[in-house]
């Protein structure tokens, strides 16, 4: 992994990447934890946190992976880690320990002490560990623990058996994204909220801080390096958030055309020190009436492709950042604008190069694997889900969310509607810029958009679904009630290739030769195209993974298709759709 700084919207110059090798050991018996009792109706909570560390492990790369030299993949329910960095305790300065992601609940300690625990296998944690550096060294042990079998814990498209099968893979367990240090003043930014307001040209701007004295924040915003903007914000003692709104004297919008970013530099000064972080922002606005979604007032048909994130030697990681740009740039080249980002918390540096090059992604998250059939599910999904939510708030890429995928019965019991409704709501009060998809396809309960999945390989059949809709119906195969919200297929295709591949895929044996492929994917497109009620698609997908070979690509990224079908299938996706020609 290169050393590309991890959290792209806030950047320090300070900071210490920790990826690399660790001690490693394995935990079956998930043994963290050690009871004993203090008096008859106490106990006090003992860590066992005394290990042997017979392996070593590179990391961010999960243990059943290649990469990370350990490549173990059967059931792990529990692993430690261990590394020692030397650091200096300066006079005013901080210490902060990040983790951008470990799957699914990870205990850290420093020097022998508890620092932080956090649960929910994809967004990032951490902890000041100044206090507890002791004679220059800091020695980091973590304790993850996490099991796709448990219907508590989301984990996506991690294969609940021994073996990947279908649509499920290799599970990606312990510590999978980038580990880092940074040093800061004892007054510092935490985060910033940044929220673009196109109508009025300006961009508000909240500040998240730690530290109790008085604070003054500056905002100065630059467009190729010019000058276009500046606020400046007070705090007083023990205020935790600041909020203003930076005018821009131009407007330079964002969108797939022409991704216009801005660069925004954010300075705290208290106590005769300065903290001072980068950041950037996109101007865009996004709206949805009955017909779609627009962009900068106007209609875009959001042509996407169903990105999984994951990758062959590394599972959930991508060995380097250009590996991220490149599965972007792959999708671009065959003609579509954006992609369903499935199953899973994609990395911010995924998410960076989105924004860079005009690419629009819908946030999920990884629910499968959770018992969605409880109503007191809310308390151990929504937490994590809003943490997602939060982290990528500021991604001019992310135009929608979509907290949940095909919530089929858990153990014969139905999906809790309220469960479901409680979550739509949430993200709405969490972010009220963007529209929302309760779950994809099966069951909504209330969305902004309508969603269904359809792999239908009859083109005669699919023509009848979805070539027009009658006034106020449309096609879905589950019979859920429509309520005039926007169409949107985000699920179709899934065509085998090569004929002769030994794998799984929706299609079966039906295609035998390259025109054929591209005959059937243009007719796919040309349908949807031809019904001005569809406002998005998302085709099913961008490259194989593990067993399942219905890709664009085969698993590796090599190409799988002669230059004369891929400019076909491009050919097919560049045309004028209907819903984009109305007002």
């Amino acid at each position: 992994m290169q050393k590309e700084y991890p959290r792209p919207e806030l950047v320090r110059e300070n900071w210490i990447d920790l990826n690399g090798e660790w001690d490693f050991a394995f935990d079956f018996a998930d043994t963290l934890v050690q009871q004993h009792p203090l008096t008859s109706d106490k106990h006090d909570v003992i860590y066992a946190i005394e290990k042997d560390f017979p392996l070593r492990i590179r990391v961010p790369f999960c243990p059943e992976s290649e990469l990370s030299g350990i490549g173990y993949k059967n059931f792990i329910v529990a692993c430690w880690y261990r590394k020692i960095v030397h650091l200096q305790k300066h006079t005013g300065k901080r210490w902060l320990l990040h983790f951008e992601a470990a799957y699914y609940q990870a205990h850290v300690f420093v020097n022998g002490k508890p620092v932080c625990v956090h649960r929910g296998g994809y967004t990032p944690f951490g902890a000041d560990i100044t206090e507890f550096i002791e004679d220059g060294a800091a020695e980091i042990k973590v304790h993850c623990s996490g099991d796709a079998r448990d219907l508590r814990q989301p984990s996506g498209k991690q294969s609940p058996r021994q073996a990947s099968y279908g649509c499920y893979y290799t599970r990606c367990t312990g510590i999978w994204q980038t580990v880092w240090l940074e040093e800061v003043p004892e007054n510092y930014i935490e985060r910033v909220r940044l929220t673009p307001d196109v109508d009025n040209q300006k961009l508000d701007v909240s500040v998240f801080l730690q530290g109790d004295g008085e604070k003054l924040c500056t905002a100065r915003a630059f467009y190729r390096g010019k000058p276009v903007g500046e606020l400046r914000l007070r705090a007083g003692e023990n205020v935790a958030v600041i909020s203003g709104s930076l005018p821009l004297s131009e407007l330079n919008l964002w969108d797939t055309e022409s991704p216009e970013l801005y660069d925004l530099e954010l300075s705290l000064t208290a106590a005769g020190q300065t903290d001072t972080v980068k950041s950037y922002f996109g101007m865009r606005k996004i709206e949805v009436d009955t017909l779609g979604m627009k962009l900068n007032g106007k209609r875009v048909f959001q042509k996407l492709v169903l990105d999984q994130g994951y990758n062959p030697k590394g599972i959930y990681t991508a060995e380097t950042d250009k590996e991220l740009k490149e599965d972007i740039l792959r999708s671009q080249a065959l003609g579509f604008n954006g992609a369903r980002l499935h199953e899973k918390v994609f990395e911010r540096r995924y998410l960076y190069w989105a924004d860079r090059l005009g690419y629009l992604v819908w946030g999920e998250y990884p629910n499968w694997g959770f018992d969605h059939s409880r109503e007191s599910g809310l308390l151990d999904f929504l937490p994590e889900w809003l943490e997602a939510v939060e982290r990528d708030y500021n991604h001019p890429a992310i135009v929608g969310w979509c907290p949940m995928n095909e919530n089929f019965d858990v153990c014969g019991r139905r999906q809790c509607d309220a469960f479901v409704k409680q979550i739509y709501l949430e993200t709405k009060r969490a972010d009220k810029t963007r529209p929302c998809i309760d779950v994809s396809w099966n069951y909504h309960t209330q969305t902004d958009i309508y969603d269904v999945h359809d792999y239908s390989q009859d083109m005669d059949e699919f023509s009848r679904r979805f070539a027009k809709f009658e006034d106020g119906k449309v096609f879905d195969s589950m019979g859920q009630q429509y309520g005039g919200q926007p169409f949107f297929l985000s699920e179709f295709g899934g065509l085998k290739w090569p004929p002769a591949a030994k794998g799984w895929a929706y299609n079966g044996e039906s295609i035998e030769t390259e025109e054929q492929f591209a005959e059937r994917f243009a007719a796919f497109i040309e349908v949807l195209y031809s019904n001005p009620r569809i406002c998005a698609f998302c085709y099913t997908q961008l490259y194989d993974v593990e067993q399942e070979v219905n890709g664009l690509y085969y698993y590796d990224r090599s190409k799988k298709f002669s230059k004369e079908t891929v400019e076909k299938i491009a050919e097919a996706l560049q045309a004028k759709s209907a819903y984009e020609q109305q007002k």
